[in-house]
């Protein structure tokens, strides 16, 4: 692995809250996951189709389908604010969990910028390309101007592209500065940049890590903690969009969006600080 990908100290055994399902609660969490896997079937079905069909889907049914799937999976949705509603956009958030791509999507589908391996996965690789995904290659730096020319130019073209500046999953207790790559293309394309951010809350606990898919945790095994827990929400917090030209280099573009996300949080705390 190159030195150079970004590397969050969080691990499932230090940061993330377990989840032992107690026996009653597994059929529950087994009709979440099987409505899950419904909705995404069903999303599937419509990327493979003829390219027309999917254009003339409206947004708010795309915004309401990618809700679906996180209240299918058990956690409720609380979204303040509101994206731009059309035009070149570049959506910005922190980055938690799994949840965070339909979460993401809830509030204005985008085209994702996504790790390059995804294209290789089984079953989902192909569909993810098809969904118009645009792919970074994480351990290649010299790829790295290409693939800002390419989110340039979906921004030209009109469309909202959604990162995740952070490079890495972090559990939402800690956090990690922004990566300045992808706001260049906002740059470039003369569009605003729209931050976003992710909490994750159970009960009356202000953070909660347990939808948190960090270090060596398995996709299933956060699935199952996810589904099989109780009360958890995702809050959503759209802040004010920054117009392009208020910045004059991508450094202080970054600064002030992380500043949007993290605010109250202050620095990325140390490793000890964001275990439990």
């Amino acid at each position: 692995m190159s030195g150079w990908l970004p590397l969050a100290p969080c691990t499932p055994a230090a940061c993330v809250e377990g989840s032992r399902a107690a026996a009653a609660a597994v059929p529950r969490a087994v009709l979440r996951l099987t409505a899950v896997a419904l909705l995404l079937l069903a999303g599937i079905a419509v990327v493979l189709a003829p390219s027309g069909l999917r254009r003339r889907l409206p947004a708010a049914l795309v915004r309401r389908w990618c809700r679906w799937i996180v209240r299918a999976a058990g956690v409720r949705v609380r979204v303040t604010g509101a994206a731009v509603p059309g035009g070149g956009l570049l959506l910005v958030a922190n980055h938690v969990s799994w949840l965070d791509i339909p979460l993401l999507a809830a509030v204005r589908p985008a085209r994702m910028l996504a790790k390059s391996e995804i294209r290789c996965w089984p079953v989902a690789g192909g569909p993810t390309a098809r969904a118009g995904v645009l792919f970074i290659e994480r351990d290649r730096p010299r790829a790295l101007p290409g693939t800002v020319d390419a989110i340039a130019r979906a921004l030209r073209a009109g469309a909202a592209v959604a990162a995740f500046p952070e490079g890495s999953t972090w559990c939402g207790r800690a956090h990690g500065p922004f990566r300045r790559a992808v706001f260049q293309a906002a740059l470039d394309a003369g569009v605003p940049v729209q931050p976003v951010r992710i909490r994750y809350r159970a009960a009356e606990r202000a953070v909660s890590t347990t939808p948190a898919f960090v270090g060596v945790d398995t996709l299933l095994a956060s699935l199952w903690r996810v589904a099989s827990a109780r009360g958890l929400t995702a809050e959503v917090e759209v802040r004010p969009a920054v117009p392009p030209g208020r910045h004059r280099d991508r450094r202080a573009l970054a600064r002030a969006t992380e500043d949007e996300v993290h605010g109250d949080q202050g620095k990325a705390p140390s490793k000890s600080m964001c275990a439990l």
